[in-house]
């Protein structure tokens, strides 16, 4: 018979492992409009914000956010208010089940997220001094090419309107990917496959001393 204690670590560690496996799958949710009304709330509040941000300062966009939020709140709990009092009833706060919600961050959790932002940041500066310091001289060629490219996005767009394009984009695509999977995934094996062939062309040329090395 299996351990209680066992049991209980596995059952926990089960429960974690489903719990973040939730966030990202309610986001694939919302890209790929599983329900329409979601999604065109989420996707309408992000294109507000950052169309708000392109014309405001951030600290507009946030006191303007605040303020209605504020003016929502108000006149709701004024209004709840004026009705206790015609009907004489003793409802309470009208927030009162929100307000008694816990929000506070357990200490876990937090360690957890913590952990795992730490692991990104480490396979970030990893893969930064492995471009940088041309430990591969394709890839940082890659990279020098793709910077070369971004200096002619950023002379025509500002960060705010990249942001709002891939808003955009982040909301379209998977619809489209979605229904024509198939062409899609055809005509991209035939990009990545000539990418590939081009690339050991260009490796076949570099100098011995240079040339790619498989990872152990």
């Amino acid at each position: 018979m299996a351990d209680p204690m066992t049991q209980s670590g596995q059952i926990s560690s089960s429960l974690n492992a489903s719990s973040t496996k939730e966030s990202p799958y309610s986001v694939m949710e919302l890209v790929y409009w599983r329900d329409p009304k979601k999604s065109a709330v989420a996707f309408g509040m992000s294109l507000l914000v950052l169309l708000s941000l392109a014309t405001f300062s951030v600290i507009s966009v946030l006191s303007y956010l605040l303020l209605a939020l504020l003016c929502v709140t108000i006149t709701f709990r004024i209004y709840k208010s004026v009705i206790q009092a015609v009907q004489k009833s003793g409802e309470g706060h009208p927030f009162k089940g929100l307000m008694e919600q816990d929000l506070t961050v357990q200490p876990e959790t937090f360690r957890k997220y913590v952990d795992v932002f730490l692991t990104y940041v480490n396979r970030a500066v990893k893969q930064v001094r492995h471009l940088l310091l041309v430990e591969d001289l394709v890839d940082s060629l890659k990279l020098a090419g793709f910077m070369w490219l971004m200096t002619y996005v950023g002379a025509v767009f500002n960060g705010i309107t990249i942001l709002i394009l891939a808003d955009v984009l982040l909301f379209s695509t998977p619809p489209v990917y979605d229904k024509n999977k198939t062409q899609i995934d055809k005509y991209i094996e035939l990009i990545r496959t000539r990418v590939e062939v081009t690339l050991g062309k260009l490796q076949d040329k570099l100098p011995g001393a240079l040339k790619r090395t498989k990872a152990e």
